[in-house]
């Protein structure tokens, strides 16, 4: 039942904003969006919340989700660099991973691979080592991306159920990727 408090704090929100166009409502808004996959939404609420603060790396690395999911990965590059400066660790290593992600995209590959790498020595985040098996998929690296992509699949088991719940799109992705790659 949070979907309706969420509708409702969404709707004062949106009226907030207009007299009160402060950076936390526009950030609150913008979580908002990000939680609805509303990107378009949330990438403007970003905007307008760093334009008028920028002592926080929050709205910086959310907006640089918001332009992931959008497909607009040199946008995102300035705003997943300046929270992995800031913090490398931030979101349980979320940051570090899409920034890699967003190199790779970008023609970056030398530095998507250092940062993979880096990243994926202490994270388990499905999400970030998907995006790794992908990448080392499109390298040529088929061998270690189907290792990586059945490593993926092998911890889907001691996952408590709402993390499951959770990594589900992340999975049959996961599995779509390995079928797609020759046997080893």
């Amino acid at each position: 039942f949070k979907f309706v408090a969420r509708g409702s704090r969404k709707r004062e929100l949106e009226a907030a904003v207009v007299d009160n166009p402060s950076a936390g409502n526009y950030e609150e808004l913008g979580q908002i969006y990000l939680d609805e996959e509303k990107w378009a939404k949330a990438k403007d609420a970003y905007d307008r919340a760093i334009s008028s603060r920028t002592d926080s790396i929050d709205p910086f690395y959310r907006r640089g989700v918001a332009e992931i999911e959008l497909g607009m990965f040199d946008a995102a590059l300035p705003d997943l660099q300046r929270a992995v400066a800031e913090d490398p660790r931030y979101d349980f290593q979320r940051s570090g991973g899409l920034l890699a992600y967003a190199y790779w995209k970008t023609g970056q590959p030398d530095r998507a691979a250092q940062m993979f790498e880096a990243v994926t020595r202490t994270s388990t985040l499905t999400e970030t080592q998907y995006h790794y098996a992908e990448f080392l998929a499109a390298q040529g690296k088929k061998t270690e991306a189907r290792q990586l992509l059945d490593a993926i699949l092998a911890k889907r088991r001691n996952m408590p159920g709402f993390q499951k719940r959770r990594d589900r799109p992340w999975f049959r992705k996961t599995k779509a990727l390995r079928d797609s790659l020759p046997a080893i």
